[in-house]
């Protein structure tokens, strides 16, 4: 993308009722537009990245043999009755509307009613299960405060999978599968060091639940952290859970932190109350076990931003960056900007996602916006550089700057020379 085409432009300053870092840097960036409080729209910056994230997801999500769906918003009010999920002392943070007809609609928080509903269409027998069904999705959740930025959102996007078992230990052993998966998710997007299975309260469902805490001086959460173990223990639960689930060891260190996913044991919960039920191989009708597994995508991302960044901006992963390299023009002289445009065509060619900065700026604009932006790798052409044959490469986590020969990295193996710095 030639960055002159970008319509979106960088600022210097978040709007003055923006507290939290990543919703600062994002929308100082060009990623995201405030709406309202608790309410974003996604610039083209922004989409890029979101999608990067989402498609890392989806990925695990299918490796473990995830089938996607994409269930309305849309709810009926008798579906969340048998649940008695449709009360708003019961469940806080409902939109609800009127139809014309009169008919009373809710905008979906959650989709265990729902897609409950639709697999008693479809799981009949224990031949039909295990069964495992994700989306990403709009939620709508009506929360009282929303000055988190993107980490606490009224409407977002997230994923939500559903699994369907015969038994406890069917079930049992794809919730281990997706602790796993979790945790490969949260290593690719940049944040696996930071982030601890947590036990946290299983509510009505089980006596526990796990999330996935992600560690940052911005957190809204607690946690006790083992660090032998790697793994912690929520505050909520901590006078019942004082020590390590794992090792049983006392000492446990309080941090802060971001919960960018959990998982829960449902049970029977749903299947009992929309009677959803299997034939078993002796004959018998059953209840379905079922669980639930969710990650907010745009609070991840919100995380990511919060947790690597720095003084000058945000540093992206490479996995989700909206664009690998930063391809800086510096100067007026056109023999400089026809050779930067060839050395563009060629890192195109090469595969490589590149933002060209080809904009008539001065050369200290043009970084501090590369610096803000976040993109990993910066290769800055001007009449100097190319008097020696020479780009400046730097990568975004580094002030070290390195040449190297433009006919090469124009040609040939950008990325593996790229990723040697």
């Amino acid at each position: 993308m030639l960055q002159s085409l970008l319509f979106t432009k960088t600022r210097k300053d978040a709007p003055k009722d923006e507290v939290s870092k990543n919703a600062e840097l994002l929308i100082r960036a060009g990623f995201i537009y405030k709406e309202m409080a608790g309410v974003y729209s996604l610039l083209p910056l922004g989409v890029k990245t979101l999608s990067k994230i989402t498609q890392i997801v989806r990925e695990a999500m299918n490796t473990v043999s995830g089938q996607e769906v994409f269930l309305s918003a849309l709810q009926e009010k008798s579906t969340w009755e048998k649940s008695n999920r449709w009360d708003n002392e019961v469940l806080d943070v409902w939109f609800k509307t009127t139809l014309k007809n009169g008919t009373e609609l809710g905008l979906a928080t959650t989709h265990e009613e729902p897609l409950t509903m639709i697999m008693k269409d479809h799981i009949h027998s224990y031949r039909d299960l295990p069964c495992y069904a994700y989306q990403f999705q709009t939620k709508f959740r009506n929360e009282t405060r929303s000055k988190s930025g993107i980490l606490r959102g009224r409407e977002f996007l997230m994923k939500d999978l559903y699994s369907f078992s015969k038994n406890e230990q069917e079930h049992g052993a794809f919730y281990a599968t997706m602790q796993e998966a979790y945790k490969n998710i949260f290593s690719t997007v940049g944040i696996g060091s930071h982030t601890y299975l947590t036990y946290a309260s299983g509510g009505s469902f089980s006596k526990y639940s796990h999330e996935f805490q992600t560690v940052t001086d911005s957190g809204e959460d607690t946690i006790f952290i083992c660090e032998r173990c790697k793994v912690a223990v929520n505050k909520e639960i901590i006078e019942e859970q004082s020590v390590c689930p794992v090792c049983n060891t006392s000492t446990l260190v309080a941090k802060t932190s971001i919960e960018v996913g959990n998982i829960f044991n449902l049970g029977t919960r749903f299947s009992d109350a929309l009677e959803l039920t299997f034939l078993g191989e002796e004959g018998k009708v059953q209840p379905v076990i079922m669980g639930s597994y969710g990650i907010g995508i745009g609070r991840l991302m919100g995380t990511i931003v919060e947790v690597l960044s720095d003084e000058k901006g945000i540093l992206w992963p490479q996995s989700i960056s909206p664009f690998l390299v930063h391809l800086i023009l510096i100067g007026e002289n056109e023999e400089v900007r026809k050779k930067t445009n060839e050395l563009y065509m060629g890192l195109r060619g090469q595969g490589i996602e590149v933002l060209f900065d080809d904009r008539d700026l001065r050369a200290g604009q043009k970084f501090a916006d590369s610096d803000l932006i976040g993109i990993p790798y910066r290769i800055v052409c001007s009449e100097k550089t190319f008097a020696q044959g020479m780009v400046e490469v730097k990568t975004r986590s580094q002030d070290t700057a390195h040449m190297l020969p433009i006919d090469t990295i124009a040609t040939r193996g950008a990325i593996d020379i790229l990723q040697t710095l």
